[in-house]
């Protein structure tokens, strides 16, 4: 699945030669956001090896390049780690800034979610901070809901925000 959104801008999945790009990106996202050491996705040990950590049944991870094969987006789904086998997480999905409220998160999303939904998943829980408002915006508008508590083991104790959708 390789779909061209514009000229610019391809969806693909993730390859070997995009791990590096989609390590950096995650950590500069992070970064602007003060999200870095233990308890953030910035420093989880997955980062190192992006495309095997999601080669596996039941995950799937995709990057936004643009022309020039710059991974600019990414973002995927994997089953949610201690919780119960029908629910999925979305995970790490981040954007530079400069292409933040192109349409290209609504488009990733619509394409994870697919994914969950063809594994199997029956719901769908995601992790954030308050202070990332654009993409609650996005998960809100994708039909995630708040909930209390943070689901399965994930080691994200930094997050502060927890949602979940039926899938």
């Amino acid at each position: 699945m390789d779909q061209t959104i514009n000229q610019e801008y391809s969806l693909r999945p993730i390859e070997l030669k995009y791990n590096l790009q989609v390590k950096k990106l995650i950590v500069d996202v992070m970064t602007t956001f003060g999200c870095v050491g233990s308890g953030y996705s910035s420093s989880d040990p997955e980062l190192d090896d992006m495309y095997n950590a999601y080669a596996g049944s039941l995950s799937a991870f995709f990057v936004v390049v643009d022309s020039k094969d710059i991974v600019m987006g990414c973002g995927g789904i994997a089953p949610l780690i201690g919780s119960d086998t029908d629910i999925c997480e979305l995970r790490k999905m981040y954007f530079y800034p400069e292409i933040r409220g192109l349409g290209l998160g609504s488009r990733l999303m619509a394409i994870c979610l697919s994914e969950a939904k063809k594994y199997g998943f029956k719901k769908c829980y995601i992790e954030t901070i308050a202070d990332m408002d654009k993409a609650r915006i996005l998960y809100e508008k994708s039909g995630f809901t708040s909930i209390p508590e943070s689901l399965g083991a994930t080691g994200h104790t930094g997050c502060d925000n927890y949602m979940i959708k039926n899938l």
